[in-house]
């Protein structure tokens, strides 16, 4: 009869168990994800480092984030036969004052990589920023034009900012895009 109680004893007490281990207040247990940043604006000012252009900027500004009002997008006119150097610029104007993502791109450049693609213009870009690993990160851009588009002609110029976290290999794969714009772009 006593060895009966004991086992009765036991296996209430591990049928209980769960709760009690279930009713712990854990501080140390995981916290949610805070949300990814969003970037509202991206910005690229070109200096010219030859001939007696004026510096150029444009942007593509999406303030409200996703949904709602339509973003804007700047038109890039840059002068023939110019090089530049260009340097981006990303925020956050969905929070106020207005985040500057930039600087957190730059801290986590081993997962970040800029993919600058010309369609239908005489433009060239080169990467001139470098992680600690020596692949390029995009912050930072030399951009050289050639001759004029032809009288009326307008191609494009995509940036797209790629999140690789598990592999940064100085490609635009793996990863996910973080931002995709393309800029309306004439050399005249």
């Amino acid at each position: 009869m006593k060895n009966n109680l004991f086992n009765k004893s036991l296996i209430g007490l591990l049928v209980a168990a769960p709760f009690f281990v279930s009713c712990d207040d854990d501080s140390d247990g995981p916290t949610p994800d805070e949300s990814n940043e969003q970037i509202t604006t991206v910005r690229y000012v070109l200096t010219p480092t030859t001939g007696t252009s004026a510096p150029v900027t444009v942007e593509y500004r999406d303030p409200d984030g996703d949904g709602g009002t339509a973003p804007t997008i700047g038109n890039l006119t840059l002068a023939p036969n110019t090089t530049y150097t260009g340097r981006l610029t990303l925020l956050d104007e969905t929070k106020s004052p207005a985040e500057d993502i930039t600087s957190e791109i730059q801290d986590e450049s081993d997962e970040h990589l800029f993919v600058f693609t010309p369609t239908g213009t005489n433009v060239t870009v080169t990467i001139t920023d470098r992680d600690a690993k020596n692949l390029p990160i995009g912050l930072q851009t030399q951009v050289v034009t050639g001759a004029a588009n032809a009288t009326g002609t307008t191609g494009s110029l995509r940036v797209v900012l790629r999140h690789q976290p598990e592999g940064k290999d100085g490609t635009p794969t793996p990863g996910d895009t973080d931002v995709e714009v393309s800029f309306p772009t004439a050399v005249r």
